[in-house]
């Protein structure tokens, strides 16, 4: 069955991305505000293409899909870094995962994000609680409360939440879909949003796409897909790619990654390349620590 399912899901996601490339190029190549705290990830994610919502696998699980929270039972801790030198952007993300102690698994991150440039610079303060509970072997839900603080060019003081469902039929499939900030605050960095993503464990192979919805944003609707892969080498180095195609800017990214895993966690390092809109150059690593 899995030699089956691995080729349409391949086949699906290339379509999409080719079809999301034809599309012609507006006058404009600025994204919004809301955007810079929606691809926030680890340095897997980063080097995926940003397609890491389905996995679990991270303890930033909770600020994709919070159901994810609860696909795995392990305890995570993880310390990421990451630098754009040409938007001049930084983050700095502490995120801890237990879904082993018992069955109501949590996921509590902090993230520290420098934006823009000269006296645009902001920075902001994004902390995120997710709780998921899973209501059979194959069904996981989840919420979560995330509390923004901003400072600088950009002010913002708000409260806001997530809600998502993540099913696994098998051990080698995962599918899930997630709503964002559906508390409104009248802030344009936490405008409403939606998810769709699918992962595939085939062995050492995992493949996974996710697609973002912004119905409200510019007033219109605005689809944002990522697609990406990995391969562990040996046993115990991951090599990733992935592919975004930006709905605002029209524009592409790719990214790259390699890790180094161990028993007891292991670390990440990833390059992200956009070839429209700012044309960012970033650099992400994470350190992680795993307990089973």
């Amino acid at each position: 069955m899995l030699h089956r399912r691995l080729p349409l899901l391949l086949t699906l996601l290339l379509s999409t991305l080719a079809h999301a490339q034809e599309q012609p190029a507006p006058a404009t190549s600025e994204a919004p505000h809301a955007e810079d705290l929606r691809d926030l990830t680890s340095a897997r994610g980063y080097g995926m293409g940003g397609a890491w919502r389905a996995l679990g696998v991270g303890a930033e699980s909770g600020t994709g899909n919070p159901a994810a929270v609860a696909a795995f039972r392990t305890y995570r801790i993880e310390l990421t870094g990451a630098w754009d030198w040409v938007g001049q952007d930084a983050s700095g993300m502490v995120a801890v995962v237990d879904s082993s102690t018992s069955a109501l698994a949590a996921g509590v991150s902090y993230q520290l994000i420098s934006l823009g440039k000269g006296t645009q610079r902001t920075t902001a303060h994004l902390n995120t609680v997710a709780l998921a509970v899973p209501l059979a072997d194959s069904l996981m839900i989840g919420v979560s409360s995330r509390y923004l603080l901003m400072r600088g060019a950009r002010l913002a003081n708000a409260i806001t939440g997530d809600a998502g469902i993540l099913v696994r039929p098998s051990d080698f499939l995962s599918i899930g879909v997630s709503a964002h900030n559906l508390i409104g605050t009248g802030n344009p960095e936490l405008t409403r949003y939606y998810s769709a993503h699918a992962g595939v464990f085939a062995g050492l192979l995992t493949v996974a796409a996710d697609v973002r919805a912004d119905f409200e944003t510019n007033h219109q609707t605005t689809l944002t897909y990522s697609g990406g892969m990995e391969f562990v080498l040996g046993q115990n180095i991951p090599l990733r790619a992935g592919y975004t195609w930006d709905g605002f800017t029209r524009s592409s990214q790719l990214g790259l990654g390699i890790g180094v895993l161990t028993g007891g966690g292991g670390f990440d390092l990833a390059y992200r390349h956009d070839f429209g809109g700012e044309k960012g150059r970033l650099i992400a690593l994470t350190f992680k620590v795993q307990v089973r």
